[in-house]
């Protein structure tokens, strides 16, 4: 790899940690390449990626970077698996450590948060932007369709009392 090309990896991995919502540090020794293919189709699935750096290189992104406490965890054969949903990542790495021994989680970023092995599983077990969005939405139409169904009741009893006044009537 020439200094062209580092200096352009330095650079992506740059945007990376900029852009990311979280991002996971883990060692992946032992893994096979299916294993491997597997995580990185978990993480594209879920709106993340995975990507393997030189630990040095990616030292060197994130200098100046609000991640910047994750350096320390780059040693040894490292992975990193990010998303822009602060959830995703978490949640794809801490699933996929569960089938494979040999995955094995270091810690991350959340912003300028630093994460242990515990703070990445927490955020793994937080709810998605999806999901919160959909519970938002569902808790913003629910007040309109009482409102609906309020304003609608007095109309049917009305209706149901003058049908009973018309057949005593009748």
């Amino acid at each position: 790899m020439d200094r062209a090309q580092k200096e352009q990896l330095v650079d992506e991995l740059g945007q990376i940690f900029e852009s990311s919502g979280v991002v996971v540090v883990s060692h992946y020794v032992g893994l096979t390449v299916a294993e491997m293919q597997d995580l990185r189709a978990r993480a594209r699935d879920a709106g993340g990626a995975v990507r393997v750096a030189k630990n040095r290189l990616a030292k060197i992104a994130l200098e100046g970077k609000s991640c910047a406490s994750i350096a320390d965890l780059l040693t040894g054969m490292t992975v990193l698996t990010y998303s822009e949903d602060p959830v995703a990542a978490a949640r794809v790495a801490q699933e996929f450590a569960k089938e494979n021994d040999k995955f094995v989680i270091l810690g991350g970023a959340m912003g300028e948060n630093a994460l242990d092995v515990a703070g990445v599983e927490s955020v793994s077990k937080m709810p998605s932007r999806e999901e919160l969005i959909s519970t938002i939405a569902g808790m913003l139409g629910a007040p309109a369709s009482n409102i609906a169904g309020a304003i609608g009741a007095p109309a049917s009893n009305i209706a149901s009392i003058l049908s009973t006044i018309e057949d005593k009537a009748a």
